[in-house]
């Protein structure tokens, strides 16, 4: 019995003495909550002092130009929120009378605050004696990029933003135009002739934030924080870095923000950019391919980038392809090459480098004959004109309008396109609601030019009514279309001169095919095994008098056929067997004389 008990013994003893030193420390601390009570009342009151001191001397270094460290702001926003919990518990215990089970329940608070209280105090003292701020970023910093230092038409944009960036009524700019037109390069020359004036200018800070065509919110922000010298932790949330952000930008006086390549509509306030509305005097510039964009944006002027005119290609393309252009036996193939680039400075800059000190003129006239076929064969054109440039292609967001834009480069180069005769192209191969009655369908079409315009496919024509598609546009379109995985797999023989058409040219997968403008005499008198194609435009041919009964025979799923402006003095037979035919144009065929019933 002695054993166990004693074994007993051993084994109750330490759990006991844990069991009672934890009594008598909760005990402990219950008997000091009055004492701990009366402590917080007077421990707080130097945190409180010392948190007062620390900001009325930020707020001295911030009238001096200097923000708070990061460390700093925090600090006080534990002190503030350690002051309200204070408080409370305070209004709590002092209202608690001699209620023992509050007291007790109250007590642990009292000593964990306590301690927070003692590590805060200790922390803020550190600040008093160091430098508790660090220096603003500069007003502006250059970015490098080409300069718009002799093209006029770029100069008179920079002129005009510059005033607007006076004109209080204007709070947001946006900047479109195609891809590769040179919106970047003047937003750019725009910032650095900013730095330029450095102390001239009217904001405190300008940033720059580059996106991207996937819209990464986050990415933005770690840009503009980073220009703000504001330290971002890795597991900040977007809604966080947002919050900072705002209240950080809200103290300065005037910030103007540089959107570079926006696709998507950004949300200012989830971003974290105070409302230049709001926040007088700041504003904000945007670039985009999409006027859409930019009215979701709110913005209020938009300036639209257009091409160079030939004096200003032919320079830039000059200082790319350098001194060789001059050659007497170049400089015609240099300048045809230059044109094909339609003053486009992203082109003109691509192509001009890879022909740079060429003095071949064979090498020249390939060059030459590639732009013209629409064959990106010169190094560099693919990745970094075409695909650039098919981005904006592949951001429509509706198939139908696509196969709408790419049956636009069925037209010669340079032609002015009629509105009402695009929308009845498209209507005749299905590409509209057939529910829809004629003014609704004229209506829809005009819709789809609009939004093309306003996506920078398309472009306003000379005359009203009327749009065109830019030459380097259209060879991207012709591109993509001449693809054998383009489902609107086309041939595209348009405006080019021929006075004959090759049979092997028809491949069975074809869905368009244009000769448009031509000086063809005839067409082969074969049959075309073109099953898929739903649209044949012979159009302006002022030399085709005779259509072969067998030519069109291959057809079957034929749905447009031009024939407008030809000498075609009679229609073969063979018509009446194009069952899915909706739409035979035969406009100024003044030779006409015969149509098969």
């Amino acid at each position: 019995m002695e054993v166990v008990a004693s074994l007993l013994n051993s084994l109750l003893a330490e759990p006991c003495r844990l069991l009672v030193r934890s009594i008598y420390g909760r005990i402990g601390n219950f008997l000091k909550s009055q004492k701990n009570f009366i402590a917080l009342q007077k421990d707080i009151k130097p945190l409180l002092y010392l948190r007062d001191d620390l900001r009325q001397d930020l707020n001295e270094h911030e009238r001096q130009g200097n923000l708070p460290r990061t460390q700093v702001e925090e600090w006080l926003r534990r002190a503030d929120e350690l002051e309200a919990r204070v408080n409370t518990l305070l209004s709590i215990m002092s209202a608690s009378g001699d209620s023992c089970r509050l007291r007790y329940k109250l007590s642990r608070k009292l000593v964990k605050m306590l301690m927070e209280l003692k590590q805060l105090t200790e922390a803020g003292s550190c600040f008093e004696n160091m430098l508790i701020v660090i220096d603003r970023p500069k007003k502006v910093e250059h970015i490098p990029g080409p300069s718009i230092t002799g093209q006029k038409t770029a100069s008179l944009n920079l002129s005009r933003i510059m005033d607007l960036l006076i004109n209080d009524k204007v709070k947001r700019i946006g900047v479109c135009g195609m891809g590769g037109v040179g919106k970047s390069t003047l937003v750019k020359n725009l910032n650095n002739e900013l730095n330029k004036m450095y102390s001239a200018q009217p904001f405190s800070v300008i940033i720059w934030a580059t996106l991207s065509r996937d819209t990464n919110l986050r990415r933005i922000q770690i840009q503009i924080a980073e220009r703000l010298n504001l330290q971002v932790k890795m597991e900040d949330s977007e809604e966080r870095i947002g919050i900072r952000l705002h209240k950080r930008l809200e103290k300065e006086k005037r910030f103007l923000l540089i959107l570079d390549d926006v696709w998507d509509a950004i949300d200012l306030d989830v971003l974290g950019v105070p409302r230049p509305e709001v926040h007088v005097g700041s504003k904000i510039i945007l670039t985009s391919r999409s006027l859409d964009v930019c009215r979701e944006m709110l913005t209020d002027i938009n300036i639209e980038v257009n091409a160079l005119n030939g004096e200003e290609a032919w320079e830039l393309f000059y200082q790319h392809a350098g001194q060789v252009v001059e050659a007497e036996n170049i400089k015609p193939f240099a300048e045809a090459v230059a044109k094909e680039c339609g003053g486009l400075p992203l082109a003109i800059t691509v192509v001009g480098a890879s022909m740079r000190g060429k003095s071949m003129v064979a090498l020249w006239k390939d060059a030459l004959n590639a732009l013209q076929r629409s064959v990106p064969l010169i190094k560099g054109i693919e990745d970094k004109v075409f695909n650039t440039l098919k981005w904006s292609y592949d951001s429509l967001q509706d198939e139908h309008i696509k196969s709408c834009f790419l049956f636009c480069c069925l037209y010669p180069e340079d032609s002015t396109i009629d509105v009402c005769e695009l929308v009845r192209y498209w209507f005749s191969e299905g590409l509209l609601d057939e529910c829809l009655n004629y003014e609704e369908l004229e209506n829809r079409g005009i819709a789809i030019v609009q939004s093309l315009r306003d996506s920078c496919l398309l472009e306003q024509g000379m005359l009203p009514n009327t749009v065109k598609l830019h030459d380097v546009v259209r060879d991207v379109c012709i591109w993509m279309v001449c693809s054998s995985q383009n489902e609107y797999r086309s041939l595209v023989r348009s405006g080019i001169g021929l006075t004959w058409i090759s049979e092997l040219d028809f491949l069975s997968s074809l869905k368009r095919v244009s000769f448009m403008n031509n000086k063809i005499e005839s067409l082969p008198d074969c049959t075309m095994k073109c099953p898929e194609a739903s649209t044949l435009l012979l159009s302006g041919n002022r030399n085709l008098e005779t259509i072969p009964g067998s030519f069109l025979q291959g057809f079957q799923s034929l749905r447009i056929l031009d024939l407008s402006g030809s000498k075609v003095k009679c229609l073969p037979s063979s018509l009446v067997k194009l069952g899915d035919l909706r739409a035979l144009l035969l406009h100024h065929c003044v030779s006409l004389t015969e149509i098969p019933l």
